[in-house]
């Protein structure tokens, strides 16, 4: 066996008590993946994720797999990664060379020294390593010696570099240490003959100057952007389900808790969450009670135009359109309110739909944590009073008390005026998810503008499984009438996409007159009389 080193082919203990642990699910099928990009023009990987979303777990199983400083062929016997064709070819023949960065910013003092740090460190044990290639000294850069073991030995290294964006967290504020590291890593990447595999992991993509960015020659992965590596970004569902059916805990019940974020064609679940729910039999925020980095509050706090009134219409189960391009990647640039949602996605507060262009809040633990953020007493003016009053005005809906259901709404209204200016039927749709946010106990997300009949129903919330209440087809007017809302649903049939629904189907008619206030009509849907 090769020498085994901190940082130049580690060991695989902590692979070993991941596998170890009450809880493991199997993710090795990465491995394929980066077996077949090794010394390809693709061979640069970036994978951005939340924190907890088992970024350091695969960086462990990769350098288990690669370093030639253990043998782990007991390891992965049985695993997914065991079928691959090229499994044998690289299972422990490679020199790897694994940086956690994190460990070398313990504190802010050495945002200035610690890259000087890294390199001594792992040039020290490349010397010890390769002692027959002569002219490496213990101040020489790091991919100075690289160039110089490959050019004798055409030898190269697999490279897997953990939480690589910590600086960017650690020194906000200053753009030269900034730029300074990413220099360091395009002169130790860009066409670096000695790199066969770059794996690095982080919380946010790569830093993004303008249009352009230092270190270009890497396929990002993220979740905005997971392309083929969605499923190894958390725990999918069929993952999920199996756990919950060995340990004894409701599916549908974990579902709302933690799934939700969208990855391309995969829905994944927070893996921590769900972890720690199959082990302690209990739902309950888990994730967010490890947060180490920013408030939450910070960033949904911030002046931006629209930004509180996107908050509360996906804390009712709404979708915003969003821009992510303009983004730039770090905790401090933000010009729009689309760069703090994109922020929040990248965080894992919010998920983001590819297809659609839209981000929402993934499920219910990180509902729960907006509503912490937002609605104490230090939090937005009326907001907590405004959602308390959301179970009763839900049930005065089941019971058709139309004049109840426009008090409720009046009462939002004014309680929420700091926050929402009506101006439109968009900033109603708003008060109305919000009026509603106690039915995502009963109902699914609800659907904006579902194509019914003859054109669209504002807002459709259908029950969940195993939920015996009516479905809720709501259509809003502005300046007009709440007869002329009723009358349109009827005429253009809208319910017709809920026929199916075997329950009952409620119609709901809202118009809100800026001197009459508001009006609401809720009426049974007849089949048989449409």
């Amino acid at each position: 066996m090769e020498f085994m080193g901190i940082y130049v082919n580690p060991g695989n203990t902590a692979f070993k008590e991941a596998l170890n642990s009450m809880i493991y699910v199997d993710k090795s099928g990465l491995i394929a993946y980066t077996n077949g990009v090794l010394n390809t023009k693709q061979k640069n990987l970036c994978v951005s994720r939340p924190r907890r979303f088992g970024k350091s777990m695969a960086a462990d199983m990769l350098v288990a797999y690669y370093s030639k400083g253990c043998d782990s062929s007991k390891l992965f016997a049985g695993l997914e990664a065991e079928k691959e064709i090229t499994y044998n070819l690289h299972l422990n023949k490679h020199y790897v060379i694994r940086i956690d960065v994190q460990r070398f910013l313990e504190t802010r003092k050495d945002l200035e020294t610690f890259i000087d740090k890294m390199e001594s460190r792992v040039v020290a044990e490349l010397r010890e390593e390769f002692p027959q290639c002569g002219g490496m000294g213990t101040n020489d850069r790091l991919k100075d010696v690289l160039d110089r073991i490959f050019i004798q030995t055409r030898k190269g290294f697999i490279f897997i570099i953990d939480e690589w964006d910590c600086v960017f967290r650690m020194a906000k504020e200053k753009e030269d240490i900034q730029k300074n590291y990413l220099d360091f890593l395009r002169g130790l990447f860009k066409g670096a003959e000695y790199v066969e595999l770059a794996y690095m992991t982080g919380i946010l993509p790569i830093k993004k100057y303008g249009e352009h960015s230092a270190i270009n020659m890497f396929d990002e992965y993220s979740m905005v952007d997971p392309k083929s590596l969605g499923k190894y970004f958390g725990f999918t569902k069929e993952e999920v389900y199996e756990q919950c059916r060995k340990y004894g805990v409701d599916d549908a019940e974990m579902e709302t808790w933690y799934d939700g974020y969208c990855l391309g064609t995969f829905h994944i679940y927070n893996p921590k969450s769900v972890v720690d729910a199959l082990i302690w039999k209990e739902f309950q925020n888990y994730w967010t009670g490890t947060e180490t980095y920013e408030a939450l509050k910070v960033y949904i706090d911030m002046n931006f135009d629209g930004l509180k009134e996107a908050v509360i219409e996906m804390l009712g189960g709404g979708r915003c359109k969003i821009n992510i391009r303009q983004f730039q990647n770090d905790m401090t640039t933000f010009k729009t309110k689309d760069d703090v949602l994109t922020l929040l996605i990248h965080l894992g507060y919010l998920t983001y739909d590819k297809r659609e262009g839209v981000t929402f809040v993934p499920n219910k633990e990180i509902s729960l944590e907006f509503l912490n953020a937002v609605g104490g007493p230090s939090g937005w003016s009326g907001l907590a009073q405004a959602l308390n009053r959301s179970e009763q005005l839900l049930r005065y809906t089941w019971a058709l008390d139309g004049n109840a259901v426009a008090e409720g709404l009046a009462a939002i209204h004014n309680e929420t005026a700091s926050i929402l200016k009506y101006n439109n039927e968009n900033s109603l749709t708003c008060t109305i998810l919000m009026a509603y946010y106690s039915a995502k106990t009963y109902y699914m997300n609800p659907m904006m503008e579902m194509p019914s009949g003859k054109g669209f129903a504002d807002v459709v919330y259908l029950p969940r499984r195993n939920v015996d209440r009516p479905a809720l087809v709501i259509e809003l007017k502005w300046n007009k009438s709440a007869q002329g809302a009723i009358d349109q649903i009827k005429e253009r049939r809208y319910a017709s996409w809920v026929e199916e629904y075997t329950g009952k189907i409620l119609l709901v008619a809202i118009n809100y007159d800026e001197k009459k206030g508001h009006t609401c009509i809720i009426e049974e849907y007849a089949k048989a009389n449409i």
